[in-house]
């Protein structure tokens, strides 16, 4: 579910990190390796996970939760959490930097009990709330690739050796992309609306097409998702965008899960 985050700043995954450091309270606790990764990233993604108001006589106070995404070289991905709350003083706006989601559970419960209402164990299966012009799907960007010639058929043989899926691509494809010169990747922006839990669903999409040596194009589309039984994170890779889809829909059916 992708959203432009505001003030997030701009350019590239470096400078937006330098943008989330400078402003959150704590950026010091966030360990130097996990910040060198996120610097050698190719691109990033922000999006809003959710957020709370409460209506106070002196003002409203509130907080939202943002998932900032950096996709590293290797194909993986790399979450930092931002916290924005206005519980400070005069209600300004203050922001806190996590890379572990269970010290931003114990951050959000703090700030949750400062603003008050429903005690935080009562919000506890209960979806998370979203804007509702979130919910509706927003149609893609067309861009145009962006090329880059980088170790490109090694960057193919590791988005073929990740995938877990039985019908990936087989020894066919493997043996085209063995020439492949040059490569782009892309986030794909395939908006949805999570349910069952607090944003417990991690569903995305990533287009990786392959520049051959004789001039033809190979795209393979790579499924990250949580959709499984005990919850691990897998990488799936499809030969066409449809066949992604399909199978991201049949792990979600199987599980009773609301993409």
């Amino acid at each position: 579910m992708g959203h432009s985050r505001a003030g997030a700043g701009g350019g590239g995954p470096a400078e937006h990190l330098d943008g989330l450091l400078a402003r959150a309270q704590n950026g010091f606790e966030i360990d130097e390796a996990v910040l060198g990764r996120a610097r050698d990233a190719l691109m990033h993604q922000s999006e809003l996970r959710s957020c709370r108001q409460c209506n106070e006589p002196s003002g409203p106070l509130g907080y939202s939760t943002y998932r900032h995404i950096f996709l590293l070289p290797d194909g993986s991905s790399l979450l930092l959490w931002e916290l924005e709350h206005n519980t400070g003083q005069d209600h300004r706006p203050l922001f806190e930097l996590y890379a572990d989601e269970d010290a931003l559970a114990l951050a959000e419960r703090r700030v949750h009990e400062r603003i008050g209402g429903a005690r935080w164990d009562e919000l506890e299966g209960l979806p998370l709330w979203l804007p509702e012009q979130l919910l509706h799907a927003v149609a893609p960007v067309e861009t145009p690739r962006a090329y880059v010639a980088d170790n490109s058929a090694d960057h193919a043989r590791r988005v073929l050796r990740r995938a877990e899926n039985p019908d990936r691509p087989g020894a066919a494809t493997e043996q085209l992309l063995s020439t492949a010169f040059a490569h782009d990747i892309a986030l794909a922006p395939k908006p949805r609306r999570r349910s069952g839990g607090p944003d417990a669903t991690w569903c995305r999409f990533y287009e990786h097409a392959f520049l051959l040596a004789g001039g033809d194009e190979i795209v393979l589309w790579e499924l990250e998702h949580n959709l499984t039984a005990d919850g691990r994170l897998v990488c799936e890779v499809y030969l066409d965008e449809v066949s992604a889809e399909l199978a991201a829909d049949r792990h979600a059916r199987a599980l009773g899960v609301d993409l």
